[in-house]
């Protein structure tokens, strides 16, 4: 039998924090504890924000950390091609439409409308309703789109409810997703060409990835994981969604809060021992 296999996927859109320190030290460890392997990739699709210098930060806050990692690391900028041949499948399969809406028009649509388990509106369907003719011609003009899954058809496909193994907190237990309360999200990007919830399924599947252990923050997104895995005839590994590192405030850690960075502990004179002991790993 393979042994099982973990991975710490970071994005690179800004310095490591303690948080990261935490999913990170988390899968190693479990990795450790169950004779597994444990990979590193880079969730840097978005080029714009993910630099080469923050890429290179974040693998020397690895290293400083302790950390070690098979070679060679996936580099999902590397890899559009393979997401392509996805997102072409659905697109061939009927699933996905584009959608030429801007965020603007999103917001005053859907505002008095759902909302999805972030918060946020949910996409009220407005270029899925565009006749083909319509579509083609704004798309053979150049017209930028994103391209959404039409929820309502890709659920209807299902013989029976979609389940997934939560893990950890003592026992494990069973899961069922709810791919219709996200609506109809975007599975290509206008500016990407890909997105993050296509690129994490496939390269699961094709790293062999049998836990994928993250914060809790992504449970919810696993809904739109399981149904892509569905879709795709992907296999469906073990989650464990883990506890997120909170501030003085008790605001989850976030890049975008500018909460203090593993490199600004390093230059505090925070040791790598410190750090561990302080997010319980001795």
């Amino acid at each position: 039998m393979s042994p099982p296999v973990f991975r710490f996927a970071p994005s690179p859109n800004g310095r490591l924090h303690l948080g990261h320190a935490y999913s990170a030290l988390l899968n190693v460890a479990m990795a450790r504890a169950a004779g597994g392997r444990f990979l590193l990739r880079i969730e840097d699709i978005d080029t714009w924000r993910c630099t080469p210098a923050l890429t290179e930060a974040m693998l020397a806050d690895l290293a400083w950390l302790g950390l070690h990692w098979e070679e060679p690391v996936l580099r999902q900028s590397e890899h559009i091609s393979v997401y392509t041949q996805a997102q072409q499948r659905l697109k061939e399969e009927g699933l996905l439409y584009p959608c030429f809406c801007s965020r603007q028009d999103i917001s005053r649509a859907g505002s008095d409308g759902p909302r999805d388990p972030e918060g946020q509106p949910v996409y009220p369907g407005t270029c899925r309703h565009m006749a083909k003719e319509e579509r083609d011609r704004r798309l053979a003009c150049g017209e930028a789109a994103a391209w959404r899954i039409d929820m309502a058809k890709a659920v209807a496909l299902l013989a029976a409810p979609l389940v997934f193994i939560e893990a950890g907190e003592g026992s494990d237990r069973s899961e069922t997703a709810h791919p219709e309360n996200w609506g109809d999200v975007v599975l290509i990007r206008k500016d990407i060409a890909t997105s993050y919830h296509i690129a994490v399924v496939v390269d699961d599947a094709r790293q062999g990835i049998t836990h994928v252990v993250r914060g809790r923050d992504l449970f919810h997104a696993t809904s739109i994981h399981r149904l892509l895995q569905h879709l795709l005839a992907l296999p469906v590994p073990v989650y464990v969604h883990h506890k997120l590192i909170d501030d003085e405030q008790g605001r989850k850690l976030s890049k975008s809060l500018g909460s203090r960075s593993l490199a600004d502990l390093r230059q505090e004179g925070v040791s790598p021992a410190d750090v561990r002991r302080a997010l319980g790993f001795s």
